[in-house]
């Protein structure tokens, strides 16, 4: 039960998040498509609450010494990425999370999303797809199915 509970929290985790949850998962020896959806399930968790409450955490954030550097590092990192998103909207945000790279996922487009504006029911919708996206992605490669399909070719 450990496990489980462990591989969920993980995906729960900035940055971790369902990237590195699953390969927990997988080398812990769940069941792929318990660990999809644990994961799925964690990953996006998180996300209502920072496309409702990131702007007020950050603004709270920027008027106390020390974690002012913080909401500002936040800022930029979301900034960083918002010209990706806001040209294409909703399909952008769904590809910035669906793709599996460091950096891209449920936590920083969610920031992104809550940053820019946009209306929280499509970037929750956006965010979901990619999240979901991003779940298949990796539990392929964790469970060895896209290295099986390469052996083929």
């Amino acid at each position: 039960m450990m496990k489980y509970l462990y591989t969920f929290f993980i995906s729960m985790l900035p940055i971790i998040e369902l990237r590195g949850a699953i390969p927990v998962g997988a080398a812990s020896g769940l069941p792929w498509h318990i660990n999809y959806l644990l994961c799925c399930v964690g990953n996006i968790l998180p996300v209502p609450v920072i496309l409702f409450f990131v702007e007020i955490v950050l603004n709270y954030m920027k008027k106390i010494k020390y974690l002012d550097k913080i909401a500002l590092w936040v800022e930029e990192k979301a900034d960083k990425h918002k010209d990706k998103v806001t040209k294409y909207a909703t399909w952008g945000l769904f590809l910035f999370v669906a793709v599996p790279l460091p950096g891209t996922g449920a936590w920083t487009g969610s920031l992104i999303a809550a940053l820019i504006k946009m209306k929280k029911s499509t970037a929750f919708l956006s965010v979901l797809g990619g999240v979901l996206t991003a779940g298949v992605i990796i539990t392929l490669i964790s469970y060895g199915v896209l290295g099986f399909l390469s052996f083929l070719l």
